[in-house]
């Protein structure tokens, strides 16, 4: 019975000191992160750079498990001695933990800082969400494979029956690995890229918010958003209004009478024309405006006025002040604009 007893409180002893010392590893561990993150805050807002605040950004999450780890594992080799297959189990869990949390905060870190450099990368890769979640899942893959040569798993056998398997997944994930790789060639091509405004040949316009492992969304003038699959997007013939540049003509088609001074009509015409250049949002005041008649219509002499805006949704507003100012000075002018008029004759 006093065996017992001894046993017990060597037990207790044992299991009391571990959680001492699991109490005191985490105390002293915040306190050197305390410490630490005090110091390397004050020296990051003494650089103007951005690379440090994401690395400081990156760890501050993990390193609360960077700290539980060391405090669990060094805890636990207090405890009774366990059998030499539990030793090498707990070892291998604490292992993969490291890594996993490793793996983790590299893929994060290396993300942001893809998206933080974005402008410098952008003329080789576009960084959009998919750029960033491919970048993480090769990062993520690569430590998968460094947990599993840590287990003792072989890589070569596994690869072996994932490229058998593979194929069958392809098959029935043929959609959407249609429109992953889509994506991809969306990226390495750059149609289209964030922020530009396109037009498609189903007679979609707007801007492009997102590109993405499955779909491209743009945002309407309306403000509603078409998403677009990958794979249907780069089949489709589209119109990108933002390259080669933004700059864009603004065709205005304009008729007068056949009694009209064409002379005098271009002077007025132009003269009307790089007012609103120079004067209306979205004009462009170094543009010189020009017509071009082309047409005997039935009723008037047509011509088409070219002007310029600064982007597509400029010339909205460009034809509205155009026509506003252009009527006005008609009138002035004496210039008539025809209209065709119908006449409906009664019998008796």
């Amino acid at each position: 019975m006093l065996q017992i007893d001894m046993i017990m409180r060597t037990l207790a002893f044992k299991y009391t000191l571990a959680i001492g010392v699991f109490i005191l590893l985490v105390l002293v561990g915040f306190f050197i992160r305390g410490i630490l993150l005090s110091v390397l805050n004050r020296a990051v807002k003494k650089t103007a750079m951005r690379l440090d605040d994401i690395i400081l950004e990156t760890v501050k999450g993990p390193s609360f498990i960077w700290i539980l780890i060391p405090a669990v594992y060094f805890s636990l080799q207090i405890l009774p001695n366990f059998s030499e297959h539990w030793s090498q189990i707990i070892d291998r869990v604490f292992l993969s933990l490291i890594i996993i949390s490793v793996t983790w905060t590299l893929a994060n870190g290396i993300s942001k800082l893809l998206a933080e450099y974005a402008g410098k990368v952008a003329p080789a890769l576009p960084v959009t969400s998919l750029t960033q979640n491919f970048i993480k899942l090769v990062i993520i893959v690569i430590g998968l494979m460094i947990l599993l040569d840590s287990l003792g798993v072989k890589i070569t056998t596994l690869i072996t029956a994932l490229g058998i398997g593979s194929l069958a997944v392809a098959l029935a994930l043929k959609d959407t690995l249609s429109n992953l790789f889509a994506g991809i060639h969306i990226l390495v091509d750059r149609p289209i890229q964030i922020g530009q405004f396109v037009k498609l040949d189903s007679g979609e316009k707007g801007y492009v918010t997102e590109i993405g492992w499955r779909s491209v969304k743009i945002r309407m003038l309306p403000n509603n958003t078409v998403i677009i699959p990958n794979s249907k997007l780069v089949n489709s013939v589209l119109s990108n209004y933002y390259y080669p540049e933004r700059e864009l003509a603004v065709l205005v088609q304009v008729g007068v009478h056949y009694k009209s001074n064409l002379e005098h009509v271009e002077k007025v015409t132009i003269e009307t024309g790089e007012e609103i250049m120079r004067n209306a949002t979205g004009g462009v005041p170094g543009f010189k405006p020009f017509i071009r008649y082309h047409t005997f219509n039935d009723f008037s002499i047509d011509f088409t006025v070219i002007l310029r805006a600064k982007e597509f949704v400029d010339n909205y507003l460009i034809k509205h002040e155009f026509i506003k100012a252009l009527h006005k000075r008609y009138k002035t002018e004496g210039i008539e604009i025809p209209f065709p008029i119908r006449t409906i004759m009664q019998e008796k």
